[in-house]
């Protein structure tokens, strides 16, 4: 801004120069300013009049240039800076030299910051401009001379301000203008649109972590834990989702999924995909068939909505995983070495699409082995191939040492995942941990291999009272161990086909006994009559156990099971 040229410009009037004005490098006063006025209007004594009161030229016909109605001044009319910043009523200051020494403040100004006395630098005399960080942005303006904005910073007065300074012709080295808008009403509206947004979305959280398990079930032969961070800044949930499930005889029922998009139609759909899994779960299928139920049901809920999925299964009695894939990132394992495994297959499409039959498959699972299942927003990236992610991953997880909790977010920290991170992540780390020798007391199978008829059922009794007298249990339940043996492995030889295969197992918190055999029909309890010879087996197993169940095994064949809670003196 030019100050020495600087004055509206009304139209219809003749040009008026900085000259015929007298402002040479200094704000005027009002008091100058008001003089001046007053000497254009009184003309010297004796002085013909320019114009007679119609507005024609009093000396000939020549008028003159015609006027620029656009940018010259009626040269009858004084309008001094001071006197119009002054009736401004947003704070105005203008400073000059590379000190930046006050030349002037209107009273909107001083209201705001209170009276400054001319003549001193800013530092001194403006106090609140270097409180408000503007004497850096004023040195760039008088150096550039271009204008400068800062946008809504909060003054004294606790009001909000935007100022700007623009480059002014003061001085010899020129000066700034400071001029201050208020903008506390759009400072206040920004600050309650922001509150609602954040109020939203903490709403929206809140509905996604209801819909995930508020305390993972912990299995008595793995270690598990899982994070999950939901992403953007916005209030649209996501639909990722994660569960463990403990199932009967030691096994785990370990799952993670991806509805995509986002909303709370995302959110809906996963928490109906997540209820089913727990459902179709406890019925004991294998992760395909799983899968296969679920595959339909997402067509029923939204024809329109996708969903990826994997589902595994842990069995401590083999050490391995049994998994399937619907459409989902491969799941990681790192052995007891620190090589990391990546399982891809098999891998059938995502949920809802229809049309597929899904498979499962086997891997080892040996004590010292960490599994890592996870969602896309863990490893995608704008402008890098998937492959990519995973395989930094993977590098990520090979060092990743520490318990699965801490795993968990160092795999987080090492991927750059931060809460500004633009997708839902959603992270599961199972271990089976490697135990020492006390522990591993706490920690013991054996198997018998049923062979021959009717013969194998005293083997079995046997094989049983010993096995669970050398683990040191009460003469109860050892007695009671070795009815239910028993009587699965006679309802076994009576209805299965082999090969059979007596198996016991004990942990920290509970007794397993579980026979299986190569038929696959699932036997049911019934209320035997008084006169029946056969059908009271699983009665007594079911009535004695503090549980049973049975399941189809991969392969063909079936596992009947039951479970004893140990007393307290063999829990941990």
């Amino acid at each position: 801004m030019n100050f020495t040229r600087w004055s509206p410009r009304l139209p219809g009037s003749p040009r008026r120069t900085a000259a015929a004005r007298g402002f040479r490098g200094a704000v005027p006063s009002a008091r100058a300013g008001r003089q001046g006025r007053r000497a254009a209007a009184e003309p010297p004594a004796g002085a013909e009049p320019d114009a007679d009161p119609g507005g024609t030229a009093s000396g000939g016909g020549d008028t003159g240039p015609e006027p620029d109605t656009e940018h010259d001044v009626d040269p009858g009319i004084e309008l001094p800076v001071s006197a119009t910043l002054g009736r401004l009523p947003a704070p105005v200051a203008v400073v000059h030299g590379p000190d930046h020494r006050t030349a002037y403040v209107n009273d909107a100004y001083a209201a705001v910051f209170g009276a400054r006395a001319p003549g001193r630098p800013a530092r001194d005399a403006l106090p609140e401009l270097a409180e408000l960080g503007l004497l850096p942005l004023m040195d760039q303006v008088l150096r550039s001379g271009t204008p400068r904005t800062v946008k809504a910073r909060r003054a004294p007065d606790s009001r909000s301000y935007t100022f700007t300074c623009s480059p002014i012709d003061v001085g010899e080295s020129g000066g700034v203008l400071v001029s201050a808008a208020d903008v506390t009403d759009q400072v206040e509206a920004a600050e309650r649109l922001r509150a609602g947004e954040r109020m939203q979305r903490e709403a929206a959280v809140a509905l996604q972590r209801s819909l995930l398990p508020e305390k993972l079930e912990h299995p008595d032969d793995l270690r598990v834990a899982a994070k999950y961070q939901p992403g953007g800044t916005d209030a649209a949930v996501g639909g990722d989702w994660y569960d463990v499930i403990t199932l009967g005889a030691g096994r785990t029922a370990m799952v993670i999924g991806d509805v995509m998009g986002r909303g709370v139609r995302a959110a809906a759909v996963m928490g109906q995909l997540r209820t089913a899994v727990r459902a179709y779960a406890r019925l004991d299928l294998p992760p395909h068939e799983v899968l296969q139920l679920l595959d339909g049901l997402a067509a029923e809920i939204d024809p329109n909505q996708i969903a990826t999925c994997a589902y595994a299964v842990h069995d401590p009695h083999e050490g391995r995983l049994v998994h399937a894939s619907a459409g989902h990132l491969p799941i990681l394992i790192r052995d007891a070495d620190g090589t990391v495994r990546r399982v891809d297959e098999p891998t059938g499409p995502p949920l809802g699409t229809g049309g597929w039959v899904h498979g499962s498959a086997e891997l080892p699972f040996p004590p010292g082995s960490t599994a890592v299942l996870y969602t896309d927003g863990l490893i995608e990236r704008r402008g890098q191939d998937i492959e990519e992610g995973v395989n930094a991953l993977a590098s990520a997880f090979a060092g990743a040492a520490g318990a699965p909790g801490v795993v968990c977010d160092r795999l987080i920290r090492s991927l750059g995942v931060t809460a500004e991170h633009d997708d839902d992540v959603a992270v599961l780390v199972l271990e089976h941990p490697l135990r020492d020798d006390g522990e591993a007391e706490l920690f013991r199978g054996a198997a018998l291999d049923l062979l021959g008829g009717v013969e194998a059922a005293p083997r079995a009794r046997a094989f049983a009272d010993g096995v669970l007298a050398s683990w040191r249990f009460p003469a109860e339940l050892r007695e009671l161990g070795v009815l239910a043996a028993s009587e699965l492995v006679a309802n076994s030889l009576q209805h299965g086909s082999p090969p059979m295969r007596l198996r016991l197992r004990r942990t920290d918190r509970r007794l397993i006994v579980e026979v299986t055999d190569g038929d696959d029909r699932l036997p049911r309890r019934r209320q035997a009559e008084p006169g029946d010879e056969n059908g009271r087996g699983i009665s007594i197993v079911a009535t004695i156990a503090s549980t049973w169940g049975s399941r189809r095994t991969l392969g063909g064949g079936k596992a009947v099971w039951c479970e004893f809670a140990l007393p307290g003196d063999h829990g941990h």
